[in-house]
């Protein structure tokens, strides 16, 4: 594992498309027994070299109820994002994740984590990836019928503060899913 991550972590793939450079993030361990596949690092992230070292991250590790300490302990949790660079910022928010790094990394990074118990999927390029023709039209719908990926996934937005609008329209996420996202990571960790 740790070659593979220097490996990775040495990627320029698609240095061409990135206008800070490449500066791959991920953090996985072969005992990990929670993964979370996430969209790609933001600007904040870029600089540190922190997976979820944000706004988004806080509000991720709030959902699970989960520590800092246990967030980052990669025994338990391995952080695998989309494209392991920060894309950039486009009109709306930031660039999606570059389409190289999934295809290339995803498969062997998975196949060397032994057994993950849960793998969550943040965010529909996470979902449209790994669940497939399983996946619905939209995020929402998705997200509201977690159920049906589980036990292999868990299914969430993304956790940005931009989110806060959807999450006030989509009341049901507090009240159904957040709860049972936080019963299944106590159960595993």
């Amino acid at each position: 594992m740790n070659e593979l991550l220097l490996e990775i972590k040495s990627c320029k793939i698609c240095e061409k498309n990135l206008p800070l450079g490449p500066r791959p993030i991920v953090a996985a361990h072969p005992k990990s027994k929670i993964l979370i596949i996430g969209q790609a690092p933001g600007a904040v992230v870029h600089k540190t070299g922190v997976p979820w070292d944000d706004k988004s991250g806080e509000n991720l590790r709030k959902w699970m109820d989960i520590d800092t300490t246990t967030f980052y302990n990669v025994k338990k949790i391995g952080l695998i994002p989309m494209g392991f660079c920060y894309p950039g910022r486009g009109k709306s928010g930031d660039n999606p994740p570059t389409k190289e790094c999934a295809p290339k990394w995803h498969n062997v990074l998975l196949n060397t984590v032994e057994k993950p118990e849960l793998i969550v999927l943040i965010g529909k390029y996470a979902q449209d990836y790994y669940l497939g023709s399983k996946s619905k039209k939209t995020l929402t719908e998705t997200v509201k019928n977690y159920k049906e990926y589980l036990p292999k996934f868990f299914v969430l937005p993304h956790p940005s503060p931009r989110n806060n609008i959807w999450q006030a329209k989509n009341e049901w996420f507090k009240t159904d899913v957040l709860p049972g996202l936080k019963s299944r990571i106590e159960k595993i960790l």
